[in-house]
């Protein structure tokens, strides 16, 4: 009894173990992210509009169709160029029906200065956090070499998010029903290369 009862223990201390590990883990490379399949359900997260109010993703999404779009930061040059790229076609996404969120880890005070540099006229949200990029499977960690260079030309990555987890996204874009389905995906490791604009237009299209 006393055997049996030792290997159930063991059993469920391994579980556990190997669950809170999952959960826990983050690659350490953008191309091992496992990002969300499509006509997958949105996860149960929040994020933060750039007042710093909490709002469940799925409260937003249940108002309209959304291209919900991941970048890494305000200091990226090149998530300025596909932002200012996406507000070039957003007239075409908003008369779909469809509603345009972007998510970044970047702290409320630190987006507002983004909005103050670029003008855009979509919703910007905070993921300080991480939790919601972790959750869509596209979250990875910088390695300590890379924060320092980083660092070292005045891109501080903890002051930006409010956090060490040194976490960023792999740059993406998903297309999603009110009802939190996925419909489209786009995720791509190389942080210089984004969806083109005329494929998004035809994307949101097919999927209305």
């Amino acid at each position: 009894m006393k055997v049996w009862s030792s290997i159930i223990l063991s059993f469920f201390l391994v579980l556990f173990i190997s669950s809170s590990s999952f959960s826990q883990s983050v690659p350490d490379s953008p191309t091992k992210v496992n990002p969300i399949l499509v006509n997958s359900t949105i996860p149960d997260v929040a994020v933060k509009n750039i007042e710093g109010e909490t709002i469940p993703l799925k409260n937003i999404v249940a108002e309209k169709p959304t291209v919900l779009m991941f970048y890494r930061g305000g200091w990226c040059p090149y998530c300025s160029r596909h932002m200012a790229e996406l507000q070039q076609i957003e007239d075409q996404i908003v008369e779909m029906g469809y509603q345009i969120l972007a998510v970044s880890v970047d702290r409320p005070e630190v987006i507002k200065e983004t909005l103050s540099d670029i003008e855009l006229s979509y919703t910007l949200l905070s993921d300080s956090p991480a939790d919601v990029m972790k959750a869509f499977g596209i979250a990875y960690r910088v390695d300590d070499k890379t924060v320092e260079r980083y660092k070292s030309v005045g891109i501080d990555f903890e002051k930006n998010t409010g956090y060490d987890h040194h976490i960023l996204p792999a740059p993406a874009v998903f297309i999603i029903n009110q009802e939190g389905i996925v419909k489209f995906q786009y995720v791509n490791p190389d942080y210089k290369q984004r969806i083109n604009g005329d494929v998004l237009l035809a994307a949101a299209k097919a999927y209305l």
